[in-house]
């Protein structure tokens, strides 16, 4: 049973999430809240597999509430649950740790399925918020936020992202450690997820880095959001 806590200041939304959750035999609500607030002592008091969460929330919102999570050391995967009326906001969710997007119009098929991936150690992101964070993102001038211009370019004549190289396809264990980095897991935390020396770790993000044709691990996960590659499910789950 995946035991999970609903986070949405709008009382009929998250009664609505409830109500749909409970239709579902493998999903278990154990607490819900408010606000950030209330849901990091829900998060205290109950074993939690996974966290929905909304962004825009009165008090401590979305982003706050994943910045204290990560600040605390408590590792609960979480998945926002999004209207997407501000694609920045959607960036700042990713770079917090969030290891999951969804829009609130979608199906309790997909919902469930989402939770289910989260839980199972995996990261998803919807594609039509993936191809909307994209179309927002080319439609910065210079296609870029000054934080994700390409390898060597300088930001004040930065290209699109179709601009940049083809991509190295990436090894089965690269493409792990990209949707960990997605999650926001440092080096350390990768490499204890993944039984590996924090060296090794260390050489496997520089050489998705090269591969991706990027500077940083912000523009990594930017670019393979681009490309699709959080979209797929981790192989054997």
């Amino acid at each position: 049973m995946i035991r999970v806590c609903v986070t949405d200041d709008q009382t009929l939304v998250r009664q609505g999430i409830l109500s749909l959750l409970r239709l579902a035999d493998d999903v278990m609500v154990v607490a819900e809240a408010s606000d950030g607030d209330e849901s990091l002592a829900a998060i205290g008091r109950h074993q939690v597999d996974v966290l929905l969460l909304d962004l825009r929330m009165p008090g401590r919102d979305g982003i706050a509430t994943l910045e204290a999570l990560q600040e605390r050391g408590i590792e609960v995967p979480t998945l926002v649950l999004t209207t997407f009326d501000d694609d920045e906001l959607v960036l700042r969710a990713l770079r917090a740790g969030a290891r999951g997007y969804l829009l609130k119009d979608v199906t309790l098929g997909q919902l469930v399925g989402a939770i289910r991936t989260l839980a199972g150690g995996g990261t998803l992101v919807q594609p039509a918020l993936t191809e909307r964070l994209l179309r927002a993102v080319n439609a910065l001038p210079g296609g870029y936020p000054a934080w994700a211009t390409p390898t060597g370019t300088d930001p004040a004549i930065a290209h699109p992202i179709d601009d940049l190289p083809p991509p190295v396809p990436l090894t089965s264990r690269e493409l792990e450690i990209l949707r960990l980095l997605a999650g926001g897991f440092n080096n350390r935390e990768i490499a204890d997820a993944m039984y590996l020396a924090e060296g090794t770790v260390k050489n496997h993000v520089s050489s998705v880095l090269a591969k991706l044709h990027v500077r940083d691990r912000t523009r990594a996960v930017l670019r393979a959001l681009h490309l699709g590659l959080l979209t797929e499910r981790p192989p054997g789950r």
